[in-house]
């Protein structure tokens, strides 16, 4: 179960691992079953990891519907310095990010084109099953310095109806067994304006469903 935030209250979807949460102070009404003829916002907030790749699944086979406007929103740290590692492999001709460049602001340039166009590279590849499904969708990457402040800004600035997010990954947060969300999804959560789907990846629902024995287990013995 998602760790809910006391300023909001949770709705739980009849549908594995996801947990849409409601906002405070909703600008939109939210209803469950909304018209068939009106056309909802959705973005899938990604940073390419595993767990992106999930939730954009899950979006298509759970959530999707005909007529929705569909954004994949990617946040980019604003110097590639300090870039997540999103565990893909570099194409042979770019460098390093990890190392500063050497010939002042032209190589930083070159090295920040090269970033962006592997980024979108692997955008596209996360947007695979939204083609296989023909919906439509557009891809936004967006560079700031605070990813968590930013996704909430794009919210507001492209007027969602709904974002979807893994519970963890973006910003290459690594997976823990306790259940909680991630800090980006936990910020989201507390300070979208819109309502926030969080889905877990089945990696994660298992490592929490492992954790939840091994206390029930260790209670068992004390």
């Amino acid at each position: 179960m998602a760790m809910d935030s006391p300023r909001r209250q949770s709705l739980e979807i009849d549908l594995p691992a996801a947990v849409m949460h409601e906002p405070a102070s909703p600008r939109f009404s939210y209803s469950g079953t909304p018209t068939s003829g009106a056309q909802r916002k959705i973005a899938i907030a990604v940073d390419l990891s595993d767990e992106s790749a999930y939730a954009v699944k899950w979006a298509v086979q759970n959530y999707l519907r005909p007529g929705d406007a569909v954004t994949l929103l990617h946040i980019r740290p604003t110097s590639i310095l300090y870039g997540a590692d999103w565990g893909g492999i570099l194409p042979s001709n770019l460098v390093d990010p990890q190392q500063p460049p050497s010939d002042g602001k032209e190589s930083h340039q070159t090295l920040e084109d090269d970033f962006h166009n592997f980024t979108k590279m692997k955008s596209n590849d996360l947007a695979q099953p939204l083609v296989e499904a023909k919906i439509p969708f557009k891809i936004r990457i967006v560079k700031d310095h605070d990813m968590m402040e930013r996704l909430c800004l794009e919210v507001e600035r492209l007027g969602l109806s709904t974002l979807i997010m893994g519970s963890r990954g973006v910003g290459a947060a690594k997976p823990s067994t306790k259940g909680r969300l991630g800090s980006v999804s936990n910020y989201c959560v507390s300070h979208c304006v819109c309502p926030v789907v969080v889905v877990r990846s089945p990696d994660e629902m298992f490592e929490v469903e492992k954790s939840v024995e091994k206390k029930d287990d260790m209670s068992k013995l004390s």
